[in-house]
């Protein structure tokens, strides 16, 4: 386990130098073996690396991983970009299984996150998150980032979103039973992730509110 993590760090981290290596070891396969065709997974496989080696990463070490916990320490912003945003260097320490610290290192592109989304999101400097590695190399994380205070924020914020927009819808026309649906929907779908007597107290005079409707 230690030795795949050693490489899916390598290749997440390292993506030109994962390319070199590709191309060193297939072109000396080809000469060796006289075989033209050896030289036609290069390509391919720098490319599935650049598009889904973090997602790989991130897969092995949530699934084989031990849980723990890191704390940004540094966070530099570069000259480089990535969609219209400038890329940061990270640097963290690593809580190991003997409470002492190892420090890691990371980037926008090649900061490993689960869940696996098409977003980067990466917890704030100075605040403890949990992470996932594989005892012996505490320098690949995986960052458990809805398991974090700021990720926990940030998915009871989305699910007060479908609320917030139809309460306006309610309370705009409070004779709409479409709108009274709508809201008691989304209040529904938020009790499902979220104990709120608020919620169920609203619920119940939403549903008063929709008989006397009928």
């Amino acid at each position: 386990m230690i030795f795949i993590s050693k490489i899916l760090f390598f290749t997440s981290h390292h993506g030109f130098y994962t390319v070199i290596i590709l191309l060193a070891f297939f072109s000396l396969l080809s000469f060796v073996t006289k075989k033209a065709w050896f030289l036609a997974p290069i390509i391919p496989l720098a490319i599935l690396n650049g598009v889904a080696g973090q997602y790989l990463n991130a897969w092995f070490l949530n699934k084989y991983g031990i849980e723990s916990t890191a704390i940004i320490t540094s966070d530099v912003e570069t000259n480089s970009t990535l969609n219209d945003m400038y890329i940061h260097d990270y640097e963290a320490i690593v809580k190991k299984q003997d409470g002492k610290f190892t420090s890691t290192f990371f980037s926008t592109t090649s900061a490993t996150v689960y869940p696996i989304e098409n977003a980067i999101r990466i917890p704030a400097m100075g605040q403890y998150f949990p992470v996932k590695y594989i005892p012996g190399y505490e320098k690949n994380i995986v960052i458990l980032y809805n398991q974090s205070e700021e990720g926990s924020n940030r998915l009871k914020y989305e699910k007060m979103a479908p609320i917030e927009s139809a309460k306006i819808k309610y309370e705009a026309d409070k004779t709409n039973k479409e709108f009274i649906e709508e809201y008691i929907a989304a209040l529904e779908d938020y009790l499902k992730s979220y104990d709120s007597e608020e919620c169920k107290a609203k619920i119940e005079e939403l549903k008063t509110e929709l008989k006397q409707l009928k």
